[in-house]
């Protein structure tokens, strides 16, 4: 199982970063924990600086607007 963390203060593309990679993780049957992290302290442990970040299993992926949905399948697929 993967451990997904969206990193960031609760704006539309912070929003829209979770529902994609929910409905990408569903629709290819992964079984994902996804957290969202809203705290600018635990944002900034990460070392991002725009948001939404994704983390994966403790690892940035990527950091300042949605991801698009090929990214998100590539993660997913690793």
């Amino acid at each position: 199982m993967m451990d997904i963390k969206v990193l960031g203060t609760g704006c539309a593309n912070c929003k829209n970063t979770i529902a994609l990679i929910d409905q990408v993780a569903q629709a290819n049957g992964v079984t994902v924990t996804l957290e969202k992290l809203e705290d600018l302290r635990d944002i900034a442990r990460y070392g991002v600086m725009r948001t939404p970040g994704v983390v994966i299993d403790g690892k940035v992926v990527h950091a300042g607007g949605v991801p698009s949905r090929e990214q998100v399948q590539g993660w997913l697929s690793a």
